[in-house]
C-alpha cells in the first residue's frame, strides 16, 4: 500500500452461540473449507504484508496446523489467543503485531471480503487515518423507548450498517485501545458498550471515522440462516 507496511488482524475467537452448533462458526465448513479460510485468503491475496490470526483460547495449534499450514497462508505470521470480549481479542491481536503503519481489523466470520473493498479501504485509511466499511441501511429504523414504544423514525439517508474491515493508522488504534484497556472498568461502569473498533476511536480519542462503502454480500455468519445464504453466495462468487 504505497510502500506503507500494512497488517491485518483477523478475529476468529468467537463462540457462535447463535449458530446452535458445537462447532464455532468460523470453523464451520463452507464449500468444504472453514469459513475463516475465505477471510484469510482475501488478505493473503491482497497488498497486506502481515496477518495476525486471533483464535479461541487453546485453539492456536489447531489453527496453525489445520488452517494456516494446511492451506499455505504465508502471510499469517502469528496466531494468538483472544480474550473474554471482542475488544480484548482485538487488543491481543494489536499487541502481537510487528511494526506496522496501518492495520485492517476484520471478522473471521465475514468470508466474502473483496479486493475492491480492500482497495477502497486502503485509499481511505491513507487519507483519513481511520475508516470503516459499511453499507447503507435499507430498512426503516425506529428508535424505541424502554417499554418498546416508537419514539422517533430515523432518517435512513444517514444510516449505515457497519461491517469489517475497519482500518486505522496503527499508532492511533493502539493508543485508543491502550486507553480503553487501562480505563476499562471505569468506562464500562459509565455504560460504555464497545461493539466495533470505530467506536473505540470515536469515544476514546474523539476522532472522526470515514465510512467506506462495502457490499451487501460482505455478510457476517452468525445464524444458521446466514450460513445458508453464504453457501449460495459462495457458489456464485467462487465456483462460477
Amino acid at each position: 500500500m504505497l510502500g506503507k507496511k500494512t497488517a491485518a488482524v483477523i478475529l476468529a475467537a468467537g463462540q457462535g452461540k447463535r449458530m446452535n452448533s458445537s462447532v464455532a462458526k468460523q470453523y464451520m465448513l463452507l464449500e468444504n473449507r472453514p469459513v475463516v479460510y475465505y477471510s484469510i485468503r482475501a488478505f493473503e491475496e491482497s497488498f497486506i504484508d502481515e496477518i495476525v490470526l486471533v483464535t479461541g483460547s487453546g485453539e492456536e495449534e489447531y489453527c496453525r496446523k489445520e488452517i494456516v499450514q494446511k492451506y499455505g497462508f504465508h502471510k499469517v505470521k502469528t496466531v494468538v489467543a483472544g480474550g473474554k470480549e471482542r475488544y480484548h481479542s482485538v487488543y491481543n491481536g494489536l499487541c502481537a503485531l510487528g511494526k506496522a503503519e496501518y492495520v485492517f481489523i476484520h471478522d473471521g466470520a465475514r468470508p466474502f471480503l473483496s479486493q475492491e473493498i480492500l482497495e477502497r479501504a486502503g485509499k481511505a485509511v491513507l487519507e483519513h487515518e481511520a475508516c470503516a466499511v459499511a453499507v447503507p441501511v435499507t430498512d426503516t429504523v425506529k428508535l424505541a423507548d424502554e417499554r418498546g414504544f416508537v419514539q422517533k423514525t430515523l432518517d435512513r439517508a444517514f444510516l449505515w450498517s457497519m461491517q469489517t474491515p475497519q482500518c486505522f493508522r496503527y499508532s492511533m488504534i493502539r493508543e485508543a485501545y491502550d486507553i480503553l484497556i487501562r480505563k476499562e472498568e471505569a468506562l464500562i461502569s459509565e455504560g460504555l458498550r464497545i461493539t466495533d473498533d470505530a467506536m473505540v476511536i470515536e469515544t476514546v480519542l474523539r476522532r472522526p471515522v470515514k465510512i467506506v462503502e462495502g457490499s451487501y454480500k460482505n455478510i457476517k455468519i452468525t445464524t444458521p440462516e446466514d450460513l445458508t445464504r453464504a453457501e449460495i453466495i459462495c457458489r456464485d462468487e467462487f465456483m462460477g
